[in-house]
């Protein structure tokens, strides 16, 4: 390979890579910190994330786990129905920062595509399984934005992931989710990325919906709270049948309740909670925290659902050790 080809290969590795290597090294950093069960202050998958915020969780590779931030808390419609007959949650778009001088901050990898902020998925997609998900191109982003750019650096496919190839996914609506996908010297670089934001919520239908669960479970694990908060990652298998089934159908017509009230009652503040992972045919890994008082939520968007208590209950009492 002539040297020339082999600089711009490695830089658009580096540029690939750059970004999320550095966030996620800042979101390591600071998630040792929460190894201890106590009140913690969660975030959101917003644009910015104050500088100073803890995390929980054991892992880089734990979703982010909290409610909206000042600029994204989730609202309820009163015109909407929903499950139940109850209001919808309405999730507002991502506003957009201003430049302030002096603002130290800390970014989750993000993508504008037609418009929209997607953030990194509570989904996750293996290297080596992410060709055969690959849709359509969709466009190459660019690597315009950092902790410190304005409204005017989100432009169309503007990111801070570095510049890289954007395509739908297979199987799923790219308005929810797409992919970053770059190849280099036959090493592959994918990520998901999900809009979870500017969205009414009346049902789960609505948000865990479209990740299309019904039918496509391959297999299914669930994690204690003390493994997960200190990543042991002693996963335990959660059988197929009923229970499972059951559970993601009443999932889909589940109530929404708004993030902020709950975070307000303490509801991460003690261990009730059971992280479920879902392999599905497809090879993408689904995660979903279940708590006890039963509600369930998905990624980061500030939306909990609460299930119908029997189909609840006949997964959760599935899950000892």
């Amino acid at each position: 390979m002539k040297e020339e080809e082999f600089r711009t290969q490695y830089k658009k590795a580096v540029d690939t890579m750059s970004a999320n290597r550095e966030m996620k090294q800042g979101l390591a950093d600071k998630m040792q910190q929460k190894r201890r069960p106590r009140k913690i202050v969660y975030i959101a998958a917003s644009v910015l994330v104050a500088a100073g915020i803890g995390l929980a969780g054991p892992s880089v590779m734990k979703q982010l786990g909290g409610t909206g931030s000042p600029n994204q808390v989730a609202q309820v419609d009163p015109g909407t129905p929903a499950a139940g007959n109850a209001a919808g949650v309405v999730i507002p778009k991502i506003e957009l920062p201003d430049k302030k001088p002096g603002v130290q901050a800390d970014m989750v990898g993000l993508v504008v595509y037609q418009g929209n902020v997607y953030t990194q998925a509570a989904t996750r997609i293996e290297a080596a399984d992410a060709a055969a998900l690959r849709g359509d191109k969709l466009g190459r982003t660019t690597s315009g934005i950092d902790e410190w750019s304005g409204k005017d650096a989100y432009t169309e496919l503007a990111s801070n992931i570095g510049e890289t190839d954007i395509f739908a996914v297979k199987g799923y609506d790219s308005d929810f989710l797409i992919m970053s996908y770059t190849e280099v010297d036959g090493q592959v670089f994918a990520e998901l990325y999900e809009h979870t934001n500017g969205i009414t919520v009346n049902s789960g239908a609505d948000l865990i919906g479209k990740l299309n669960l019904e039918g496509r479970i391959a297999s299914a694990q669930w994690e204690s709270f003390d493994s997960w908060n200190n990543g042991k990652q002693q996963y335990l298998p959660l059988p197929e049948g009923p229970a499972l089934d059951g559970f993601l159908s009443a999932l889909n017509a589940a109530k929404p309740l708004p993030a902020d009230s709950l975070m307000a009652q303490g509801i991460y503040d003690n261990e009730d909670r059971k992280p479920v992972y879902l392999q599905l045919t497809d090879k993408a890994r689904v995660e979903l925290t279940l708590f006890g008082k039963g509600l369930v939520r998905y990624g980061n968007a500030p939306v909990f659902f609460e299930v119908e208590p029997g189909a609840f209950q006949a997964l959760w009492s599935s899950m000892e050790p």
